[in-house]
């Protein structure tokens, strides 16, 4: 699932999804793309979708010892919005804080 944003005309994608062999969670930031021209017919459908991911984040959730980190994915120069970048940087917290709550579960339920 991809959150989408516009600013200043143009639209970005926040998407999520589980990176198996780092055993994290990435959390990519895009700048959106338009959907398909066949998809304007559709009710609700989504007017831009996701592009090449140039951020990502890896939030791991196996190991609490392990840092959250952002990696650069990019040949090109791209220019972040700063308000564009905190919205992803909000969302990679809130992802930091979900994967938080499930160690200290797991810890309590070993404990007892």
């Amino acid at each position: 699932m991809a959150e989408l944003r516009e600013h200043a005309g143009r639209h970005y994608a926040v998407q999520f999804h589980y990176a198996l062999p780092d055993d994290a969670w990435a959390v990519e930031l895009s700048e959106a793309v338009p959907a398909p021209a066949a998809w304007a017919e559709i009710p609700n459908a989504e007017t831009h979708l996701p592009g090449p991911a140039f951020l990502v984040a890896f939030v791991p959730d196996e190991d609490p010892n392990l840092e959250p980190t952002v990696h650069i994915h990019s040949h090109d120069e791209h220019v972040i919005p700063y308000e564009i970048m905190r919205w992803f940087m909000e969302q990679v917290g809130e992802q930091v804080e979900r994967c938080g709550a499930a160690y200290e579960q797991v810890d309590r339920e070993t404990v007892e």
